[in-house]
């Protein structure tokens, strides 16, 4: 190793790189401890500067390794992050600096305080936005500050920016946002008397960086793996570099790429000629280390190789194989010319999944081998957190907790989805699904009680399905109340609903302040789910989010529509990533996010994700700052976040055993291979090591037997088991399907509305003949009556919106042709008898019930059959079939003295459709003619079709052996509620 105490030729500079196929945090410690690990105090007076936490402890964790007993350890501190002040401490930010600096802006007040300042700036310019989108608003300015910050460009040069042709009008858009930061925000940080948090962390490195050059430190300081190029940064690396003790080491800077393409990466100077600059390519990922170099004002040539070495390196051919795949594009023509050793990816092998499922599985299984070799270390690497996850809960399977270390979004998390359900519960006028889904939250009542509280939501479940109640709990009230049925829900629903009552009152008005709905909102999740809403990591990050909105809320938006809270809290806790607890962490897996993965090492490093717009990421766009206005500022492009992750992708594929993975679809549609992969494949051809076993373990896993299909469902129950009574509205369920029969009547299953379901064309139905119902009981089918009723109940707060908005014209263009029908009736001598009726009669030894409509006394003195469609009527094919036969067995009943009140032989049979015929709603039709037109039955034998019908059906099922066989006629049998419990799709269509 070159020997850190003494500075390398030139400048004085003591510049060192770690190549990609050695671990970075062992090689660095090995290195450490040969210089000073001789005097057992050297360490502990040392200073090690890592670029965040995660890095920290990696380094850490290798002293440990390294020492094989006890050690004392230098100070090591996270430069980056932001929690600098708390990670830094007494190293650059000690309590005696004078002068002390002015404390950073808490981030939260900042945005409040921005939200506010965009919201009025809207407000004034005539285009008001919400809190919510103020807020969002708010964190891309914040951004774009820290940006400017970071780099160092006063934002007083967005003023004098010229974006040049086509692009003015948006700038002028943005600019207005940002007179902001140049106008009213310093104003607002003065009176704070704070600072920026990105400005803050400039003061302290200058500081630092000042202190070290008058006053170097008594102990070595090395920075170690800082990739930033941001101008702070570099002058703080360029001072460490020059102290007498200092180092700075960094990871994978290649001293083998030829001059030609390091030259190429840029920057580039302008043309003296024509002044144009040619582009850097800042999608290499050796582009920011070069920029980092040039701002430290070093040159490759002064940076030595750290010879130090570690047992979980791979070979130095591995590392001339990453350096040759990751060549700038336009030398790639090369890899022809490579000896096979330059481009061979030993130790490497590469796996293609169908699915992310699938890829998740293979990973799960990769992890799993790993935990059963002794001493083997393995680390999942990738950008996609879905695909984290999957793979955490597939270990989790076989009792394994793996912790993702880029944590997940606070928005996703228990106590994160109890605050979004209670807002959006409260929001939506506690509708159903969002009631339903809040109650059965399992942290509401968790602990001892859940049982029983579950017993009530599961009775309110039931009492809330079909259309959606009147708004607010007191719409819930009225529904419970109005149906005796519902009683036991009711009751249940008294205590529960006192716990929603504070959140309806903070939501209820149109307008409120931030710091009611959030004191609301703690109250709700205190009042449901006790202590179970703040406990653990994310329970703590819930309580100080809405802490920190409670005292930031005075800073900003003064009103709030209680709809846009949902939103503003589910952004704000979509930034908010929780980590486990160290304690649950695995000791010899882990899974990382690039950021995270930046240091670490193990024994087996799996890189998944490797698709183009995972790994790399696709550029977020700059919704202010357009590239060539980014550009101008001397701001990052939008690709550099490229060649980081291409930088991140060379330093974990030199693990010393790799596994690449990718899967070839996502979600929605076929996914393109990473440019990564897509170069390794491209440089080693037919040598691209390909691992298939892996696949066909992750297909296993879950892999089922050569499946059998089953033949159509015919179960055959005893007579004893069969129904003696059936309806009319059942005869043709039986015939058509008698499965569906044998399921609803035997085994008694019945399906269940859906939750906050659209009305139905059977609510409809039912809606309509409530109307005509009443009309006929108390109004004595007055045709005055009827469209002042119909009126009565749209207007009622209980119709559902949608039949009032949707249905309200043709349902009252039907009604009108009703009372219209009804008057020429009654001119013709013919008058209501009877409606809404119900009766029975015995038929070859079945019980046959029935109701009508209406039965009508026709002119001739016989009955009509009335049935009222609010679709079409049935049609003669399907009365000729022995279907739809209904008419005729309630003739069938009132002939044979089964409907109170109603006596003699029926001549006539109609239905009286209220759906749109032609240009006009409203229409007569019957199954049944006196001559047989149209295919039709004859009136006069219609109602003994019907009966024979019936004789066979029931001498068939009812008081017979034959099996209920499934879809027997699927014609006639249109409905599926019973399709899943056949498992129709694996016999429907196939012989029998």
């Amino acid at each position: 190793m070159a020997d850190a105490s003494a500075a390398p030729a030139g400048r004085g500079l003591r510049l060192y790189t770690i190549p990609a196929h050695r671990a970075f945090a062992d090689a660095l410690v090995a290195g450490l401890l040969r210089r000073f690990g001789g005097d057992r105090l050297a360490l502990a007076r040392g200073l090690v500067l890592v670029p965040n936490n995660r890095g920290g402890l990696a380094v850490r964790e290798a002293f440990v390794r390294a020492s094989g007993g006890a050690l004392l350890l230098p100070r090591i501190v996270a430069l980056g992050g932001e929690e600098l002040d708390a990670s830094v401490g007494a190293a650059l930010d000690p309590a005696d600096a004078v002068p002390p600096l002015p404390p950073a802006v808490d981030p939260l007040q900042r945005r409040m305080i921005l939200a506010r300042l965009v919201e009025e700036e809207r407000a004034a310019a005539g285009r008001p936005v919400d809190a919510a989108e103020a807020v969002r608003l708010a964190g891309e300015l914040a951004r774009t500050l820290d940006q400017l910050i970071v780099e160092e460009v006063p934002p007083a040069r967005l003023a004098a920016i010229d974006p040049g042709e086509g692009l003015s009008d948006h700038w002028e858009t943005a600019l207005r946002l940002f007179r902001l930061l140049l106008d009213r925000w310093p104003a607002e940080r003065e009176r704070l008397g704070c600072i920026d948090a990105a400005e803050r962390r400039i003061r302290l490195i200058d500081r630092q960086a000042a202190r070290w050059r008058d006053a170097p430190p008594g102990g070595f300081v090395c920075a170690a793996g800082i990739t930033d190029p941001a101008p702070a940064v570099a002058r703080l690396l360029r001072t460490v570099a020059g102290l007498p003790r200092g180092m700075v080491v960094f990871a994978n800077l290649d001293l083998t790429l030829p001059g030609e393409e390091w030259d190429a990466l840029g920057p580039h100077d302008p043309d003296p000629v024509t002044g144009l600059r040619r582009r850097a390519i800042e999608v290499h990922p050796q582009f920011h280390l070069k920029l980092l170099l040039e701002r430290i004002g070093a040159g490759r040539d002064e940076v030595s190789r750290w010879t130090a070495a570690s047992e979980h390196d791979a070979t130095a051919a591995r590392g001339r194989a990453i350096a040759n795949a990751l060549a700038p594009a336009r030398f790639t023509a090369k890899w022809t010319a490579l000896d096979a050793a330059d481009r061979r990816l030993t130790g490497v092998s590469a796996v293609e999944l169908a699915t992310p499922a699938e890829e998740a599985q293979a990973v799960a299984l990769k992890l799993r081998e790993a935990v059963e070799t002794p001493g083997l270390t393995a680390a999942l690497v990738t950008p996609d957190r879905m695909l984290a996850r999957r793979v955490a809960a597939h270990c989790r399977r076989w009792g394994i907790e793996v912790d993702d270390s880029a944590g997940r979004a606070l928005a996703i998390l228990p106590p994160g989805t109890l605050l979004t359900a209670i807002v959006e519960a409260a929001a939506q006028d506690f509708a159903p699904m969002a009631l339903l889904t809040l109650l059965k939250h399992p942290l509401v009542r968790a602990g001892e009680g859940r049982g029983e509280w579950l017993d009530g939501v599961r009775r309110l479940d039931r009492a809330l399905r079909g259309p959606r109640p009147a708004p607010g709990l007191a719409g819930i009230d009225r529904h419970l109340a109005a149906v005796p049925a519902f009683a036991g829900a009711a009751e249940w629903w008294r205590g529960a609903r006192t716990l929603l009552e504070p959140v309806a009152r903070g939501f209820g008005a149109e307008t409120a302040t931030l710091t009611g709905l959030v004191a609301c909102l703690r109250e709700a999740a205190d009042l449901l789910a006790g202590e179970e809403a703040w406990r653990g990591p994310a329970g703590r990050a819930a309580a100080d989010l809405l802490t920190g909105l409670e005292a930031q809320a005075p800073s900003g938006p003064q009103a709030i529509a209680p709809g846009g809270f949902a939103p503003l809290l589910r952004m704000l806790m979509d930034e908010i990533a929780v980590r486990l607890l160290p304690r649950e962490r695995h000791a010899r897996l882990a899974i990382y996010g690039l950021m995270e993965a930046r240091l670490q090492s193990a024994d087996l490093m799996i890189l998944s994700g490797l698709n183009e717009g995972t790994w790399p990421g696709l550029p977020a766009p700059d919704p202010w700052l357009a590239p060539r206005v980014r550009a101008e500022l001397g701001l990052p492009g939008l690709e550099r976040g490229i060649g980081v992750a291409a930088h991140d992708f060379g330093q974990a594929l030199g693990a010393r055993e790799v596994v690449l993975t990718r899967a070839r679809r996502d979600a929605r549609s076929p996914a393109l291979a990473s440019r990564f992969w897509l170069r390794l494949e491209a440089m080693t051809g037919e040598r691209f090591p390909r691992d298939a076993t892996l696949a066909e373990w992750a297909r296993a896993l879950d892999g089922a037997a050569v499946p059998t299909p089953v033949d159509r469902p015919a179960p055959l129950p005893r007579k004893s088991l069969r129904p003696r009574q059936i309806s009319v509205t059942e005869v043709d369920r039986l015939k058509a399907d008698p499965f569906a029969f044998y399921a609803r009547r035997i085994l008694k299953l019945s399906p269940l509305d859906a939750v906050d379901a659209d009305p139905s064309a059977a609510w409809r139905g039912t809606a309509v003949h409530g109307v005509l119902e009443a009309w006929a009981r108390e109004d004595a089918c007055d045709p005055e009556r009827l469209l002042p009723r119909a009126l009565t109940l749209l207007a009622d707060p209980a119709t559902h919106p949608l039949l009032r908005a949707l249905w309200q014209p043709r349902l009252i263009a039907a009604f009108e042709w009703v009372a219209a029908r009804t008057i020429a009736d009654r001119a013709g001598g013919r008058a209501v008898l009877a409606v809404e009726g119900r009766g029975t009669t015995e038929l070859s030894g079945i019980e046959l019930t029935g109701r009508f409509d209406r039965i009508d006394r026709m002119p001739d003195g016989g009955l009509g059959i009335v049935d009222y469609k609010t679709g079409k009527a049935p049609s003669v094919a399907a009365v000729r079939g022995g279907f739809n036969l209904q008419l005729g067995l309630l003739g069938a009943i009132a002939e044979a003295g089964g409907f109170a009140g109603v006596a003699g032989a029926a001549t006539a049979f109609e239905y009286w459709s209220l759906a749109k015929k032609g240009d006009a709603f409203g229409s007569v039709s019957t199954p049944a003619d006196p001559g047989g037109k149209g295919g039709r039955i004859l009136t006069d034998d219609f109602v003994r079709a019907a009966r024979d019908s019936f004789a066979e059906a029931a001498a068939r099922w009812l008081t017979g052996e034959e099996p209920f066989t499934a879809k027997l006629h699927p014609e006639f049998a249109p409905y599926a509620e019973y399709d899943q419990l056949t498992r129709r799709d694996e016999w429907y269509g196939r012989d029998a």
